[in-house]
């Protein structure tokens, strides 16, 4: 549905700029005869046409060209006014409909000279300025249409061992999908045969093609290589990764933040100015030479020249570039203002486990107690890990699957919070627990337990006894080191929280250089945690799997859900980072920098012309024969308009 949206979004717009470039040329066509029978024109080239109803003629041109060619403008007018939100529009209307009703009062007895040629150029130049502006915005969101066109519309199906071209829309979950090498893949879904690199770069920023295998998840819209797969469907037309990722940005392009408001702030202000200087210009000018045609002619360049248009565009045209730029390279904004306040972090708290680590645990020694077995033991465990998701309990179900031990029937399965789990075998429940667990229970631990002092301790325990301990590793990933020593350069002080241990926290802490850390932390206490250093006044970042950090997330003032794959729905996180690597947040403080400085340049550009402007629109100048036309006005605000546009365009994602 929002792909649909997004599109005849494209399509309306398009039609808009067909729709002001027919306007325009017709206005062309019809102000060439204008200019030829103005008589200000013919005293400029020394010419002379006149003849019976002339004046009436050149009236009906002019009418035309104000009702057909002013019409978007007239239109705009009305809705502003109607909204009792007054803008653009609402200037060139009023500077438009002054100047044709003089000149048209003038044609009809009022004494004076019309300047129904400087109405016409003054639309006409309007009319190009628009069309241009509007050719510029859609090149600058058109990154997002690029997203939806790397959909593919059919799919190769497997049914009955025959294959068939279906289209994408009549696949259901389950059906098999065949992907031949150098074809997009079609649907979010799992190898069931088959292994092939992936090019995910159109979609993640991965540059690398990604090596898949059998049971590895693939992403709708990525390129496949080198080998032919099967795919299982897991996710339909309309909810897979890459329509999530186009329905965030564009509710991220929808929604306001602060410099946004500043900007729409700002632009109501420069209307209420441009109206008041307006009216102040055509006063004075008034009073001193007592010209009703000059008068006008001043107020209308006047309001012309600082309509706030290239400050209306100056946030619009950046967020689009921004949003879609970011979510091309794995970088999923779901709350601007988080976004553009990236430049501010003072403190940025890192999730172990996944995040500063790679998340894929190993069992490296087993330490048994009461005479169990080590192969007793590692069945036990393993039997009720399997219906856990914790890495930790991949790691033991693994280590049981390559001694080919064989599971134990479960009954009563039930996770501990923060805590770990326990289940009954055979009328007898056994725990896995923490060390924390070990301490609130008044349960001895072991004093003999692995050696490692960067492992991660579980332990086995029945009837409040101590059963067996293993002691698991989780390597920190390569990545962690650049990210640390990045950041704490920017100023940035980082430091880590974890359900961990002590001793196993304070190494990890001191291997990566970290500015200090939380050990032993329950999933409801992270939230504590990050309040806590709130409280000290910083402005503090947290990054996290999304899950059990879903309270810390909300709670800092800028959340980021880390490494979540194609799951992108983290409601709790403002800012979602599709790979696991920590140089992800290195760049998404830099690139929100980067795109806030951009939107500040376009706010500076779209205000700071009009400091020369307006007071040469409003003929400071007259005495030493510097004067602005309404149409010469209508040029520089159009050019400041495609300049905004134009600096928006040049914003890029760097790594």
């Amino acid at each position: 549905m929002e792909n649909h949206e997004s599109h005849d979004h494209h399509n309306h717009h398009k039609m808009m700029i067909e729709d002001f470039k027919r306007r325009f040329f017709v206005t062309l066509i019809l102000t060439i005869p204008i200019l030829v029978l103005s008589k200000t024109i013919q005293g400029w080239f020394g010419f002379s046409i006149d003849f019976t109803g002339q004046s009436l003629i050149l009236f009906a041109l002019a009418s035309i060209v104000f009702v057909y060619g002013g019409w978007p403008f007239l239109k705009g007018t009305f809705d502003e006014v109607k909204e009792k939100n007054i803008g653009m529009m609402t200037l060139i209307g009023l500077a438009i409909s002054v100047a044709y009703l003089y000149s048209s009062a003038v044609v009809f007895g009022l004494e004076g000279a019309d300047f129904f040629w400087e109405l016409a150029t003054l639309i006409l130049i309007m009319l190009l300025g628009h069309w241009i502006e509007m050719r510029s915005v859609l090149s600058a969101s058109g990154a997002l249409d690029k997203l939806v066109e790397l959909l593919p519309d059919e799919a190769t199906l497997i049914k009955d061992g025959k294959h068939k071209q279906v289209s994408v829309s009549e696949l259901t979950k389950g059906q098999r999908v065949l992907v031949k090498p150098g074809e997009k893949i079609p649907v979010d879904g799992i190898i069931l045969k088959g292994s092939t690199s992936i090019d995910e770069s159109v979609i993640t920023g991965e540059s690398k093609p990604v090596q898949k295998k059998e049971d590895d998840e693939v992403i709708a819209g990525s390129i496949n290589q080198d080998g032919s797969i099967e795919i299982e469907v897991k996710h339909l037309e309309g909810e897979n990764y890459l329509s999530k990722v186009i329905t965030m940005v564009q509710e991220a392009q929808d929604s306001k933040s602060k410099t946004q408001n500043l900007a729409d702030k700002a632009a109501f202000w420069l209307t209420v100015i441009s109206i008041t200087i307006g009216i102040t210009t055509f006063t004075v000018w008034y009073i001193l030479q007592g010209d009703l045609a000059f008068a006008i002619t001043r107020m209308a360049t006047v309001m012309v020249i600082t309509c706030p248009h290239a400050l209306g565009l100056a946030i619009p045209l950046v967020v689009a570039n921004s949003t879609t730029l970011s979510a091309k390279n794995g970088l999923l904004i779901r709350n601007r203002t988080a976004f553009e306040n990236a430049r501010n972090i003072t403190k940025m708290v890192f999730d172990k486990t996944g995040t500063l680590t790679e998340g894929k645990f190993q069992v490296n020694e087993i330490k048994t107690y009461e005479d169990y077995s080590e192969e007793n033991v590692l069945r036990i465990i393993a039997s009720i890990e399997q219906n856990s998701e914790h890495p930790i309990a991949g790691a033991i179900t693994k280590k049981a699957k390559e001694e080919n031990l064989s599971m134990h029937k479960i009954s009563d399965f039930e996770a501990l919070k923060g805590e770990g789990v326990k289940g009954t075998i055979d009328g007898e429940t056994f725990y896995i627990v923490s060390p924390k667990y070990l301490s609130k229970n008044d349960i001895k631990k072991p004093d003999d337990g692995p050696t490692s002092k960067i492992a991660t301790n579980i332990y086995l325990v029945l009837d409040n006894k101590v059963i067996a301990v293993f002691g698991l590793s989780d390597k920190i990933r390569p990545e962690s080191y650049d990210a640390i020593k990045t950041l704490q350069n920017r100023g940035v002080e980082c430091w880590m929280l974890t359900g961990d241990n002590e001793e196993t926290a304070k190494e990890v802490s001191n291997e990566l250089g970290l500015d200090g850390y939380f050990a032993e932390v329950m999933p409801d206490e992270k939230q504590k945690k990050i309040k806590e250093l709130q409280d000290m006044n910083e402005i503090v970042a947290m990054t996290g799997d999304g899950v059990n950090d879903a309270p810390a997330l909300a709670q800092a003032d800028i959340g980021i859900a880390v490494g979540s794959g194609t799951d992108v729905a983290v409601e709790t996180a403002d800012i979602v980072l599709v790979n696991s690597n920590p140089n992800e947040i290195v760049n998404l403080s830099l690139f929100g920098e980067k795109t806030y400085n951009k939107m500040i340049q376009n706010i500076i550009w779209a205000t700071a012309y009009n400091v020369v402007a307006i007071p040469l629109a409003a003929g400071v100048l007259y005495n030493q024969g510097i004067i602005i036309s309404p149409a010469i006005g209508a040029i520089f605000m159009s050019l400041s308009t495609v300049i905004v546009a134009i600096n928006a365009k040049l914003l890029k994602f760097t790594k």
